[in-house]
């Protein structure tokens, strides 16, 4: 149950990150953005564990800021694979990076 929590927050952080982040935008529908929640919540279920041992020591000399850096990698590979997102800059990158942090932090409290 707690996986699919993840997969709608990811799909609901993205559609925010649409809405309120210029910049940042998710094309071509709703199927667009099922198929992007569930690359971008795969990712970060495989990928960012990984990520986070790599630069364990980044993320501690930064106090944990350097986890907004893997959040943003995650978000530039899903975009990457699977096409559906327009990433115009890096300011919008942040952004999204933020909307969609804090939806799924806010997600991972509820359940």
């Amino acid at each position: 149950m707690a996986i699919f929590i993840r997969f709608f927050a990811s799909i609901l952080g993205l559609y925010l990150a649409n809405l309120w982040v210029s910049g940042f935008s998710v094309i071509d529908g709703w199927q667009s953005y099922l198929i992007s929640g569930l690359v971008l919540g795969l990712l970060n279920l495989i990928i960012r564990p990984i990520l986070k041992i790599i630069t364990f020591p980044l993320i501690i000399v930064s106090l944990g800021l350097f986890l907004i850096v893997i959040n943003a990698i995650i978000l530039w590979l899903t975009a990457q694979l699977t096409g559906y997102i327009v990433i115009e800059n890096y300011v919008a990158l942040l952004w999204a990076t933020l909307v969609i942090a804090a939806i799924n932090f806010i997600a991972h409290w509820v359940k």
